[in-house]
């Protein structure tokens, strides 16, 4: 009777999806005033068709094809402008190569990387051919190497996603009808795993929340993965924030098939794209450039990345965001959160509705380019003193809203440093914890998006570039004092003080159990570990995340309360910080650099003993 009644459940949220398309669709009021009823509705269910059945699978797209590092055949020179009459979007090409796009380096490429792929394309060649026989949205299983460079330990494998050209559902209503139709097709899955495990009895497992519900089953998992990807927008952000949890508060095939999201979305076809930089920069946009090119360096949730040079020949960056996107995040997440409560996904301690709040802040205003511009420029100006960071440009006079663009710069992604020796590693480490604790007890503004991809390492220079500042944030200044008397509490190993802090902080009630204060003050020297450690801390030593899994099993349980606001974007930076130290295998003085910290911070109540006073 239980996959009955989820069943019931998943029914119940599809239906609720698609009445909520049938509240939110804007396009028969519109109808009514124009006069023309029959033509908006007809071209209203046609436009949601055909996202639904993108959003399905049901479409195939055009596969984004991998090939070795050559010359780019997707570039487009223009001459001084469009011809006259040329429509919105229009461009005049001098030169464009009918051949298909060549040199595709791979969705999660971020703008400005210099690939160096040449070792990888033979992999995912290799995978992309067997792939395309079995007729696949998801290529063979690609191993993915870590380690001392030259070692050959395969430490882990992930399915390797083909990304396809696809339009972005941009419409309220074809948005939730995708929705409605993966739910549908989660239903489905449910049956067959259910009647599988009528059949074959349950998989053997230590008690994961995937045996017990046959929902959650690896098919549907990637079904998920997948339609986020074609859906991209708020949907598709959301996966990636589940994606970064571990197997203690998602369920592993859950996190398995995220994964997939972390690889990138779908790409818009050119058509697409040129509307929408038509709109924003207007029809003639072409005649600031010298050359395009229309293969995306990077696509992400929200919008898409392509490099261009001006007329002035500085190569740059161009961020294009998804049509759509801003307008439907509100009912993106709505949809989201309906098919995760009906499908009892998420653990109560979550507490989703909290994080749904904070999610929905943040899209807000990382769809806002011109809001990102301010923070990029802010952030440019507090690191122009720093040693070994560059945050690139602004181009002003070729950015809007929903268009953003920057000087393009070079480098690899953090995590590529791995490859490189010890000590190379040990400095990059080393400046990306410096970085993160100068920007919230020393700037009180962070960028807090970890994505290894965001911070390009430049080994000819021994620069990091920064990109992205779309999730930029300031925090109070009261918060940050209590933050960082907290962090040296942890470091110290002082219970009282992480419970005392804890409280002040808005992190306990003060109605905890005691095995809930236990595990969270366990929690809390785990994480203060590295800044209690005398000399460098060895990354390569001890996994923080997996050492704190089972704790916040017991957090989850025994939880209060949400985290404050400010702790979602905090906690994710720093946690990404620590992870690429532990991809690097790092060795960093942590301790030192705290302390650096601490002893020029001016508290707000200078009267006021801290807990650190004694630290030296």
């Amino acid at each position: 009777m239980a996959p009955l009644r989820e069943l019931r459940r998943l029914a119940d949220g599809v239906g609720l999806v698609l009445a909520e398309a049938a509240r939110s669709s804007r396009a028969f009021e519109a109808a009514r005033s124009a006069g023309s009823v029959e033509s908006a509705v007809v071209a209203a269910l046609k436009a949601a068709i055909v996202a639904a059945t993108d959003v399905a699978g049901l479409t195939s797209g055009r596969v984004r094809v991998y090939e070795a590092p050559g010359p780019r055949s997707t570039v487009v020179h223009f001459s001084s402008g469009p011809p006259a009459g040329a429509s919105s979007g229009s461009v005049s090409v001098a030169a464009e190569s009918a051949s298909p796009p060549a040199g595709a380096t791979g969705v999660d490429t971020p703008a400005g990387e210099t690939c160096d792929a040449a070792g990888d394309a033979a992999v995912l060649d290799v995978a992309q051919s067997v792939a395309e026989e079995r007729g696949n949205e998801l290529a063979p299983t690609v191993a993915e190497q870590e380690g001392e460079p030259g070692n050959g330990r395969i430490v882990q494998a992930r399915r390797q996603r083909r990304p396809r050209e696809r339009r972005v559902p941009s419409t309220p209503l074809g948005r939730a009808i995708g929705f409605a139709g993966l739910g549908a097709g989660l239903a489905w899955g449910t049956l067959q795993e259910s009647a599988k495990r009528l059949i074959f009895g349950a998989p053997q497992s230590n008690e994961k929340q995937s045996v017990v519900s046959p929902f959650l089953s690896e098919q549907n998992a990637e079904r998920l993965a997948l339609a986020l990807c074609r859906m991209r927008g708020a949907a598709l952000k959301l996966g990636q924030m589940l994606s970064i949890q571990d197997e203690s508060l998602v369920p592993a095939p859950i996190l398995a098939a995220l994964d997939i999201v972390r690889q990138g979305a779908d790409v818009m076809p050119r058509s697409q794209l040129d509307s929408v930089l038509g709109t924003e920069l207007g029809p003639e946009w072409s005649s600031k450039l010298s050359s395009f090119d229309y293969e995306p360096l990077a696509a992400a949730s929200i919008g898409q990345v392509h490099q261009a040079v001006m007329k002035d020949g500085l190569k740059v960056a161009v961020k294009i965001q998804y049509p759509g996107v801003a307008n439907s995040i509100e009912s993106d997440i709505e949809n989201v959160r309906r098919l995760l409560e009906y499908t009892n996904l998420i653990p109560k301690g979550l507490f989703l509705e909290r994080a749904i709040k904070v999610a929905k802040e943040e899209l807000s205003r990382e769809c806002d380019y011109e809001l990102e511009a301010v923070n990029q420029k802010r952030f440019r100006d507090l690191v122009s003193g720093a040693d070994g960071f560059y945050v690139p440009k602004v181009i002003d006079d070729f950015s809007s809203r929903k268009v953003l663009t920057t000087e393009l710069v070079s480098g690899v992604p953090v995590d590529k440093v791995a490859l490189l020796d010890q000590e190379v590693r040990n400095y990059v480490g080393r400046k990306l914890l410096e970085l993160t604790l100068k920007e919230l007890f020393v700037f009180r503004f962070m960028q807090t998006d970890p994505n290894w991809s965001n911070f390009l390492y430049d080994e000819t220079t021994k620069m990091i570039n920064l990109i992205d500042f779309g999730a930029a944030r300031e925090y109070p200044k009261g918060f940050v004092d209590d933050y960082l008397r907290m962090v040296l509490a942890c470091a110290e190993a002082d219970g009282g003080s992480v419970i005392e802090m804890s409280r002040r902080l808005g992190f306990l009630t003060g109605m905890e159990s005691e095995v809930m204060l236990e595990a969270h003050v366990q929690a809390a020297f785990i994480v203060g570990l590295p800044f209690g450690t005398a000399g460098g801390y060895d990354f390569r030593s001890s996994n923080i995340t997996h050492s704190i899994s089972g704790i916040g099993a017991t957090m989850l349980k025994h939880r209060l309360t949400p985290p404050p606001d400010e702790a979602y974007s905090l906690h994710r930076k720093l946690s990404g910080a620590f992870l690429a130290c532990i991809k690097l295998g790092a060795v960093v003085p942590c301790r030192e650099l705290l302390l650096q910290v601490y002893q020029q911070y001016c508290f707000s109540d200078d009267n006021e003993e801290t807990i650190s006073s004694s630290v030296a």
